[in-house]
């Protein structure tokens, strides 16, 4: 179940800042934690709070934070342990000034998606020269990471269904379908092969390992039996007191992304492609359009 509900206003601690919530994004990844699917990966204790990226105007600064000043435009991530950035007062440990060419919906949905994206593409070495799959390419963080690897100078390809082509090829991927034949269609559109395959999708891998050839070139973030295939799972798991991660091994937050991405959007390279915004007390419905997996890029709620 997923409610609205009054609690204690948060404050910033050392090293952190808080702000008052303007947009925030719901996490797909939240859903299947919310199941209980990722029980053995991110264990959860209910009730428990969702969300870890937000965007809006700081109103508090915690002891040792400098380079930021009450009133200032950014967006960022709150603590993976206690999440809780769907609200209207946000604690964040990470942050950048948002860039004007985004609008509060698209800042409030940014960070989980160009945090996630870098993640992976740091993992899989994505460079200038390389081609890139990403499976699931018109989702809320396929969408991300199309561009990201381009403004890396890769050639990327993408699967969606076909409505979703033409989008693809907006944000600067080859499209393709997914399903039986994909080694097929990909080889058509990379006759030298493919250095890596990102997984947004899941229920695919031995397909896209065969596209790999290497069950290594190949991350997820979304199939649950990656193990079963060699494959990396990628996500980042809450930590303990001692810092210690608990459950699944996780990948450090590249939360250096944060900086590159809203140079980018400055630019006019970087777009967060929103699929529907809701109010804050709405959010149950927001959820529900997220189980759904047709959704075209990213689902916020407004404040």
């Amino acid at each position: 179940m997923l409610e609205v509900a009054e609690i204690e206003e948060p404050h910033a601690g050392p090293g952190e800042i808080r702000i008052a919530t303007r947009a925030s994004g719901v996490s797909a990844g939240e859903v299947l934690i919310r199941s209980g699917a990722m029980r053995d990966a991110v264990p959860v204790t209910f009730p428990w709070r969702t969300g870890v990226e937000a965007a809006g105007v700081v109103d508090e600064i915690g002891a040792g934070v400098t380079g930021v000043a009450v009133g200032d435009e950014v967006f960022g991530m709150s603590p993976t342990t206690t999440r809780s950035a769907n609200a209207d007062h946000v604690v964040l440990i990470v942050w950048a000034r948002k860039p004007a060419a985004w609008s509060w919906p698209e800042a409030g949905g940014a960070a989980g998606g160009v945090e996630t994206s870098v993640r992976v593409l740091d993992r899989l070495g994505v460079k200038a020269g390389h081609t890139v799959l990403v499976q699931g390419a018109a989702g809320s963080v396929g969408t991300v990471a199309v561009q990201l690897a381009a403004a890396r100078g890769a050639t990327v390809i993408g699967t969606a269904s076909e409505r979703n082509h033409e989008f693809l090829r907006s944000l600067g991927a080859s499209p393709t379908t997914y399903g039986d034949g994909l080694a097929e269609r990909v080889r058509a559109l990379a006759p030298g092969g493919v250095d890596a395959v990102f997984d947004c999708a899941g229920g695919a891998l031995p397909e896209l390992i065969a596209v790999a050839g290497d069950a290594a070139r190949v991350v997820t973030i979304a199939d649950l039996t990656a193990a079963a295939h060699d494959v990396h799972m990628s996500h980042g798991a809450p930590s303990d007191e001692t810092g210690e991660v608990v459950g699944a091994a996780a990948d450090p937050l590249a939360v250096h992304g944060f900086d590159l991405a809203a140079g980018l959007a400055e630019q006019g390279r970087l777009r967060i492609p929103l699929a529907a915004e809701f109010p804050l007390a709405d959010a149950a419905a927001a959820h529900e359009l997220s189980e759904s997996r047709h959704a075209r890029g990213k689902i916020v709620l407004v404040h």
